[in-house]
C-alpha cells in the first residue's frame, strides 16, 4: 500500500517556501514516515519550531504546531510537554536558532533528560537571514559576516549534547533517508531528550560563495565530511579531523524530568520532601 503524504502534511500550504533541492523537505518527509512507522496519532504529537528556514517545518506538518520566538523552541517544548507529558513533542531548530541565541536552552533541555526529541537542521549557516556565521560555519569559509573566511571554532553538537547530559544522541545527514528514517524511529521511542543533529545542505546561501552552488556539490561536501561509527572508531586521531560520526551516538537509560516531576507533586501534596 503506498505511503499517503497528504494525511501528515497541510496540503493548502505547498509548494513549500523552501529553496530547491533544501534538504528540509528530506527532513520532513523522513519525520511523518518515522511516525507513521511508531503509529503516533498525529492529535498527540506537536512540533515546535523556532525562526529560519527550519522555522517552517511547523508549518507544512498537521498536527499541533508552535511556531516560537527566535532561539526559545526548547523553552517552548519544556512547557508543552510537562502540562501534557503523554503527549510527543517533537523540537525542530537549526543551528543557529539551537545552538547560538537558543544554545542555552538545548544545553538545560539535555541536562533535564525531559522526554523532547530535539531535530537540529544543521547547515552550517543562517539560511534564511542571508548568510551569517553560525555556530557550526566550518573554519575558513566565507560568510556575509567573515567575508575573508570564518576564524571562529565550530561546534560539534553531538559531542555538546553529550557533556550536557542527552541520554539519546544521533547523526545522520539528508543523503541517506532511509538512515534517517531508522535514527528518528529509534530516538522518538526513546524515554529522555532525544537529539539528532542532522547534517543538510544549503547550498544558495553556504554554497554559492563557497564553490558549492548546486545541490549534489553541497551534499558532496557533506558526504566527504561524514563517516559511520563504526569506522570512525577505527580511524587514528589525525584521521578524525574533520570527520564526523554518523549514527546512534549514545542512548542511555536515566530518569526522566516529566516522572521526576510527579515525585514533586506527590511530594508536596503529602507534605514531605521529595524521594529520588
Amino acid at each position: 500500500m503506498a505511503f499517503n503524504y497528504n494525511e501528515y502534511l497541510r496540503t493548502d500550504k505547498m509548494p513549500t517556501l523552501w529553496c530547491w533541492g533544501c534538504g528540509d523537505g528530506v527532513i520532513l518527509k523522513s519525520v511523518i514516515r518515522a511516525i507513521e512507522t511508531i503509529g503516533w496519532n498525529m492529535d498527540d504529537v506537536c512540533v515546535v519550531s523556532g525562526i529560519g528556514c527550519s522555522g517552517r517545518f511547523s508549518s507544512y506538518i498537521n498536527c499541533n504546531t508552535v511556531h516560537t520566538t527566535h532561539g526559545r523552541t526548547v523553552a517552548y517544548a519544556t512547557g508543552i510537554k510537562l502540562a501534557n507529558p503523554d503527549k510527543h513533542v517533537i523540537v525542530v531548530a537549526g543551528d543557529g536558532d539551537g545552538l547560538a541565541i537558543g544554545g542555552n536552552h538545548t544545553i538545560h533541555g539535555c541536562r533535564r533528560n525531559i522526554d523532547i526529541n530535539m531535530i537540529l537542521i544543521n547547515n552550517f549557516i543562517y539560511g534564511l537571514t542571508n548568510s551569517q556565521t553560525s555556530p557550526t560555519t566550518p573554519q575558513g569559509m566565507w560568510t556575509v559576516t567573515a567575508q575573508r573566511g570564518n576564524i571562529d571554532p565550530t561546534f560539534d553538537a553531538c559531542k555538546l549534547a553529550e557533556g550536557a547530559g542527552a541520554s539519546f544522541i544521533a547523526r545522520e545527514s539528508v543523503i541517506d533517508p532511509k538512515k534517517l528514517e531508522k535514527i528518528f524511529v529509534t530516538g522518538f521511542g526513546h524515554k529522555g531528550f532525544s537529539f539528532f543533529d542532522i547534517f543538510s545542505n544549503c547550498h544558495i546561501n553556504l554554497g554559492r560563495k563557497n564553490k558549492m552552488g548546486e545541490a549534489i556539490e553541497n551534499l558532496e561536501w557533506i558526504d566527504s565530511r561524514t563517516v559511520s561509527k563504526k569506522k570512525f572508531d577505527e580511524l587514528s586521531d589525525e584521521e578524525k579531523v574533520g570527520k564526523f560520526p554518523t549514527g546512534i551516538l549514545r542512548q542511555v537509560e536515566q530518569a526522566e524530568y516529566c516522572e521526576l516531576y510527579d515525585k514533586v507533586i506527590e511530594a508536596a501534596q503529602n507534605n514531605r520532601n521529595v524521594k529520588l
